[in-house]
């Protein structure tokens, strides 16, 4: 076999002994035949040639450049393949005298180009600099080569099987045979990528490099690199006091494109790695006093840069390089904040600073009288603490600003504040007062106005009709927009089919997606029906053939409001191809989805007057959703409708439709909700827990719409939260029903909806206000306040929730207090003092809950802002032992607002 065909085979050493046996002329004959081999495969895949073969070529190749200057070109050119085959290429090499190899090594030096090679062609040089003596190569590509493969150097040495150790890697390059020519140069070199400063700092102890020509280097580089790679640097450098000091402008330089990116603030996974580096930096007060304002401005971010440019300017003052009005301005920034650790340190840092200088005890006392606006009352306290251990240094002429500003700190600390600074601005303080005070006006609670629900009219044209449906199909949670367009499909489909299928056409060109077994979006093949287009796959009655709606976990026909749902649609569609009803029933007068009990006996009496019998689920939805109207003419003109549809809507009228059914639990105490258990306590599912037969009127309603009120169960009815929304608007009268058959809300926007439904708000409504603190909704506000403005807000009852959720370890006392505090800050303090009163026994009696102190400073301060009085027994008993902690401190200030 020749040269090209050994090669071909794979066969290594067959190359190997052929290029021996051959003269160096007769190499060079075989040249152009491998070059253009090797052009061929540069158009295929050459990682898919199995390893020997790729060894085989390369090897042949470089073995028939017989020149020094070819083999240095071969060697460094791109098409080289000499992956895994530096041990066969040394072997090629060593065909050649010594003289030979250095004069290759030379060449690579003159014409290496890039940032570095790869580690193949290191390992070859590095062996020809090392047996040959001639002078290593220097260009920079070969220097970023030795560092990068640094634990390549061990070629034809016996140890090359050897993997070393990291650990390693100084004591490999201190041993290198070119270390006392290269290591200078990588400091020298800026091109040089430079090896782990751990590792140059050994070398530097060993006197290998310079330690301050390092130490310069390493910090100029800094400023390009990730922040937190930069600071394990520095931490490698354990600079000296002395290379402290002398490194000052460089450090310095690092500092301000550092704090141009915290100004910019972030998360705090963003913004951690650089505010460490800063203060990895070690900068002294002198050195940064130029950027007070940067430090300054950083008051104003997130809560970590601010902690840290407050410690600077903390470190400026205590430095004696902070103006007073700087010390002022930062109050003004800080004491406002939420942060209680921010403010605190704050606190201390004004503590401290008339200490140093009594002099500027003033302007300390008026800074921290900020704080007594704050929302947390053991800042406030803290606040009026700081002031009174200075106001003596302050002198006499801070009291008027003081008095002003102590009125914010609400009656647990007004009494202090009086022996403190004197009576507030227009009391004299006099004994001549009048013993008894006079009455004080009662707190209005400010409360939003009861909702009162929009009309909903029939659709009056087919492109009204068009528009409707493309809401629903782009919001499925649209029930007015729905009820529109089902009651414009049926009606303008029997006035002018034509003309509505035309409109239809931009509309129904994309399927909607599904949610539930049934939802609002299947209007579509309503439209689709009006079209007369062909049913999709997932049509509302080839739906449950669908593996996907199969197995255990379905409950056939969907839940009940689905039920109802498919029911409708389904009549609809036959409305449309039979052209017997003119319109539905079931359309709202409003967007809670009742129906005025007015116009729908004249409904009734129209399809009466055209001998029209209405589709029963149609009816049926149109009863449960009528508004229940007192004796008088709509009574009486419903009794002289004849049909059965009109005798069932005058006995719902006589009989005041359905009636409210209770949602309270059977082991609820009634009487004494502050005496539940701690637990859970769900609702109890209407009429789920026994088999009672309907009551008669459920009973003349078609199935599908008792079922919606019913709540019966036969094995499991799992309820689909993503019908909730159109449930509601089926069962406008019956809010608390709703609420007890859902286990959670299926978007937070939806519970102000349910709660301005009609009907009584019972321990279901109540039940989700509790849940929806505990998942920090933010709609939860609005509910409530609409419950309290309706009148229909227990706080008994939901305080008796809240106490089990509470003392259960369901919900968080820091976070209902959150959720009470934006209600209450809304204006409605008496309201929501109603409830923290109610649940304060509960939480305090025996061991306080944990987060009774905060708890008790949110009720101190409903208390002092709706004026409440009266006393709680078990905050008195609370605040009864001469201890410090902060739950009896609160109940202290609590049972002095009472008072």
């Amino acid at each position: 076999m020749n040269l090209l065909e050994l090669a071909e085979a794979g066969d290594v050493p067959g190359v190997l002994r052929a290029l021996g046996e051959l003269t160096p002329e007769q190499r060079a004959d075989h040249a152009p035949a491998l070059a253009a081999h090797f052009a061929a495969l540069e158009a295929q895949e050459w990682r898919t040639l199995a390893e020997e073969r790729r060894i085989a070529l390369s090897t042949a190749r470089l073995g028939c450049q017989v020149t020094p200057p070819t083999a240095a070109d071969c060697i460094l050119s791109p098409g080289f393949r000499a992956a895994f085959s530096a041990d066969w290429m040394v072997d090629v090499l060593d065909l050649y005298p010594a003289a030979w190899q250095a004069e290759v090594v030379a060449r690579i030096d003159e014409r290496a180009t890039g940032t570095v090679m790869d580690g193949d062609r290191y390992a070859i040089i590095d062996y020809l600099v090392r047996v040959t003596g001639c002078p290593a190569p220097t260009a920079t590509t070969y220097l970023n080569s030795w560092i990068r493969y640094w634990d390549h150097s061990a070629l034809r040495t016996g140890k090359r099987s050897e993997l070393p150790h990291y650990g390693d890697m100084a004591r490999i390059l201190r041993d290198h045979h070119c270390a006392a020519t290269f290591l200078p140069l990588i400091l020298e070199r800026p091109d040089v990528q430079l090896p782990p400063v751990s590792v140059l700092m050994e070398l530097a102890e060993e006197g290998l490099l310079d330690r301050a020509a390092l130490v310069h280097r390493v910090l100029t580089e800094m400023a390009d690199l990730h922040p937190a790679h930069a600071l394990r640097n520095l931490e490698a450098l354990r600079l000296t006091p002395e290379e402290h000091a002398r490194t000052s402008p460089e450090r310095v330089a690092l500092l301000e494109p550092l704090l141009i990116r915290v100004l910019q603030d972030g998360t705090r996974k963003e913004i951690t790695p650089h505010l460490a580096l800063l203060r990895g930096l070690g900068l002294s007060a002198r050195e940064q006093v130029s950027f007070l304002r940067d430090h300054v401005a950083m008051l104003d971010l997130s809560l970590p840069v601010a902690e840290y440019g407050q410690q600077v300017l903390v470190a400026l003052d205590e430095a004696g390089l902070l103006e007073d009005d700087v010390l002022a301005e930062s109050c003004e920034r800080v004491l406002a904040r939420p942060e209680k650790k921010l403010v605190r340190a704050q606190f201390s840092w004004l503590d401290r600073a008339p200490r140093r200088d009594p002099g500027r005890a003033a302007g300390v006392v008026t800074g921290v009288a900020l704080a007594f606006q704050h929302p947390d009352i053991a800042l406030r306290e803290r606040a009026l603490t700081v002031a009174a251990r200075h106001l003596r240094a302050a002198g006499e002429a801070v009291l008027p600003e003081l008095r002003v500003a102590a009125a914010s700190l609400g009656p647990g600390l007004t009494a202090r504040a009086e022996e403190l600074f004197g009576p507030p601005p227009g009391d004299d303080g006099t004994a001549g007062r009048s013993t008894e005070a006079p009455p004080a006006a009662p707190f209005a609670d400010v409360l939003p106005a009861v909702p009162v629900p929009a009309p909903v009219r029939p659709v009056g044209a087919a492109a009204e009709v068009a528009t409707e449906v493309a809401a629903v199909l782009a919001d499925p949670d649209a029930v007015v927009s729905f009820e529109r367009a089902l009651d414009g499909l049926v009606r303008h489909a029997r006035l002018d089919r034509a003309i509505l299928s035309e409109t239809l056409g931009p509309v129904v060109r994309r399927e909607p997606n599904l949610s539930g077994l049934y939802g609002q979006s299947d209007l579509y093949d309503v439209a689709a029906a009006v079209r007369g287009d062909e049913p999709r796959e997932w049509h509302i009655h080839l739906r449950e053939d669908q593996p996907a709606f199969q197995g255990p976990h379905v409950v056939p026909g969907g839940a009940p409001a689905e039920a109802m749902l498919k029911a409708r649609l389904t009549e609809a569609i036959d409305l449309i191809e039979a052209g017997t009803q003119p319109f539905l029933l079931a359309l709202p007068t409003d967007t809670t989805g009742a129906i005025d009990a007015a116009v729908l006996v004249e409904r009734i009496a129209e399809l009466e007057g055209l001998g029209v019998v209405p589709v029963p689920a149609d009816l049926g939805q149109a009863v449960l959703r009528v508004t229940p109207a007192p004796d008088g003419p709509v009574r009486r003109a419903a009794e002289e409708l004849r049909s059965d549809a009109g005798r069932l809507l005058a006995r719902w009228l006589a009989e005041g439709g359905l009636p409210h059914q209770d949602s309270t639990p059977p082991d609820w105490p009634v009487d004494d909700p502050l005496s539940a258990a701690p637990g859970w306590w769900r609702s109890a599912h209407p009429r789920s827990e026994h088999d009672a037969p309907l009551p008669p009127l459920l009973q003349s309603l078609p199935p599908v719409a008792a079922m919606l009120v019913s709540g019966r169960k036969e094995k499991t009815w799992p309820y689909h939260t993503v019908a909730a929304p159109f449930w509601a608007a089926q069962l406008p009268h019956h809010r608390d029903e709703v609420a007890a058959r859902l286990p959670y809300l299926p978007t937070e926007f939806f519970f102000p909806l349910l709660v301005e439904s009609g009907g009584p708000a019972g321990f279901a409504t109540h039940w989700h206000i509790g849940d929806q603190l505990r998942r920090s909704g933010g709609t939860v506000v609005d509910a409530l306040l609409t419950l309290a403005a309706q009148g229909q807000l227990d706080s008994t009852l939901l305080a008796g929730q809240l106490q089990a959720r509470i003392r259960h370890g369901l919900l968080p006392v820091g976070r209902a207090v959150a959720g009470l505090r934006a209600a209450a800050e809304t204006g409605a303090w008496a309201t929501v003092w109603s409830i923290v009163e109610a649940v304060l026994p509960a939480l305090l009696r025996g061991t306080p809950v944990r987060g009774a102190a905060e708890l008790l400073a949110f009720a101190t301060e409903c208390a002092g802002r709706c004026g409440a009085k009266g006393a709680v027994p078990e905050v008195d008993a609370l605040a009864a032992p001469p201890a410090s902690s902060k739950t009896v401190k609160n109940a202290r200030h609590l049972r002095e607002v009472l008072r």
